[in-house]
């Protein structure tokens, strides 16, 4: 079965995600784009070489008998009302995060999810298709460094542009991390605290860079996450658990290594899309696979993306106040307890 797939929102990350489908994964063709500013749609058809239809909007594309799945990539706040959509016509779909902008509108979702009675829907969390991660997930599933006790992570990027704003630290960077973690240590968050460090030279007069986010799981756990948006030195992702009977590190993103000029160095990526390319490429390969073999998607579901966006108001929250904010979370639904095995 080819999965025929319709896709809204045709900007940069539609456009790889289209590119992918189209050069580099298997069992999915790109059937129907739309946009709203349709010269951007026919625009991207005819730079990919895709022959695919226009829809005027999410609507009719979802309507559309010859399209089986829908990828959601078009401007955040809208990302809501196309998925609601999209569950009302028993269609499947990838979300790309956030799911919805706010809580309430994640689990409005994860209702109509449940009404439908099946699952449909995927949210774009790369990271836990990445090979470190798994390997990471797998060490800790082993017990190899026995329970976890603390963990020390960074989200480094050289520079942002000047639309970025202290909240965006959370919203659009954090906002991995709350995922990744949580799915690492499958325990739920219960108190999220920010503090701010000394502002580097290398931050707008706007942004407050970088900032410490310390996260507190149900069962003990102290999470400690640093985010620098201004490190100018490249594109740096860390992971240290440390366990009650050792400690386990995030690889680092393999490269060459040059002896030269009286100095032993590695190269450090500054791009994060090519930091989780094979990240990007697993998680829609599993997404296409999961729906043609197991009848539902097999990654982050609509829950996920709920307890991200619970986790990340938390967050938001302890910007402005610099208290420890608790994170009330609602009991996972059996709906959502169910272990659907990844397909990659």
């Amino acid at each position: 079965m080819t999965v025929r797939i319709g896709v809204v929102g045709t900007g940069a990350i539609g456009k790889e995600h289209m590119n992918r489908v189209q050069q580099r994964l298997a069992g999915a063709e790109i059937v129907a784009v739309t946009d709203v500013n349709q010269a951007s749609a026919e625009q991207a058809l005819q730079e990919l070489g895709i022959q695919a239809v226009i829809y005027p909007d999410d609507q009719t594309l979802i309507d559309a008998q010859d399209v089986d799945a829908i990828f959601v990539t078009s401007w955040g706040p809208a990302h809501e009302a196309t998925v609601l959509k999209a569950i009302a016509a028993g269609k499947y779909v990838f979300c790309e995060k956030p799911l919805a902008v706010t809580a309430k509108g994640c689990m409005d979702i994860v209702k109509a999810e449940m009404e439908h009675g099946k699952r449909l829907v995927q949210v774009g969390f790369m990271r836990q298709y990445d090979s470190g991660y798994m390997q990471l997930k797998s060490a800790l599933d082993a017990n190899l460094v026995g329970e976890p006790l603390f963990l020390k992570c960074a989200h480094r990027n050289p520079e942002v542009n000047a639309a970025y704003t202290t909240d965006m630290a959370i919203s659009d960077t954090l906002i991995h991390e709350i995922h990744v973690l949580h799915w690492l240590l499958d325990d739920e968050y219960v108190s999220a605290q920010v503090l701010y460090p000394r502002k580097t030279k290398n931050a707008l007069p706007h942004l407050q860079d970088p900032q410490i986010v310390m996260l507190e799981t149900a069962s003990g756990v102290l999470i400690q996450v640093e985010v620098s948006v201004n490190c100018k030195y490249g594109y740096d992702i860390q992971c240290e658990i440390v366990g009650e009977d050792g400690i386990v590190s995030l690889p680092e993103v393999e490269s060459i290594t040059v002896r030269k000029e009286g100095k032993l160095s590695t190269n450090i990526l500054t791009d994060w899309k090519l930091r989780f390319t094979d990240a990007y490429d697993k998680e829609l390969q599993d997404f296409i696979h999961s729906i043609t073999r197991l009848g539902v998607p097999a990654g982050p579901s609509a829950w996920d993306g709920y307890v991200a966006a619970v986790t990340s108001d938390a967050c938001l929250k302890a910007q402005e106040s610099g208290l420890k904010e608790p994170i009330a979370l609602e009991s996972t639904p059996d709906f959502y307890q169910m272990n659907i095995k990844a397909q990659v």
